[in-house]
């Protein structure tokens, strides 16, 4: 697992790689399913969680459009943390997500799939198939005439 040290003055290194990050790394790093661990420099103490959620503010800050996390939603999660006995949202939350991530991977190979039959698709794949069959004739020596005088006469 990449350990990222997270020192005094805020800065993220990556000791695997030997070089300052920033959280836009670290995101790469999650898309790219990375397992990382960032500790404090000093203490060793794990600070995974909370970069975690520092991408997720950077990341709704960044683009509005792709927010997550709405007011009313936000203030949701607030009121489960304030219940005398919270709901198992973080087993729910985590389900929930694999399982949205996992039928968007799907519905995404399955229009690859739909996009690669296609009749466009099938053409291109033809003519390629096509002009290495003719490339390949056109390199193999050819038997000429007096070649087949030769194979008679043998």
């Amino acid at each position: 697992m990449r350990v990222i040290r997270k020192y005094a003055n805020r800065r993220l290194y990556d000791t695997q790689q030997s070089r300052y990050v920033t959280l836009e790394d670290l995101r790469r790093l999650i898309i790219e399913e990375e397992p990382f661990r960032v500790e404090d420099a000093k203490s060793g103490e794990d600070l995974t969680r909370t970069i975690l959620l520092s991408i997720i503010i950077e990341q709704e800050q960044a683009d509005s459009e792709a927010e997550v996390f709405s007011n009313d939603l936000l203030a949701q999660l607030i009121r489960v943390y304030d219940m005398s006995s919270p709901l198992p949202l973080a087993r729910y939350l985590e389900q929930g997500t694999r399982l949205m991530l996992e039928q968007q991977k799907r519905m995404q190979s399955q229009w690859q799939q739909a996009m690669r039959h296609s009749p466009i698709e099938f053409m291109r794949e033809l003519a390629e198939e096509n002009m290495r069959f003719w490339q390949n004739a056109l390199n193999q020596p050819t038997k000429t005439d007096d070649d087949e005088e030769e194979d008679k006469s043998s």
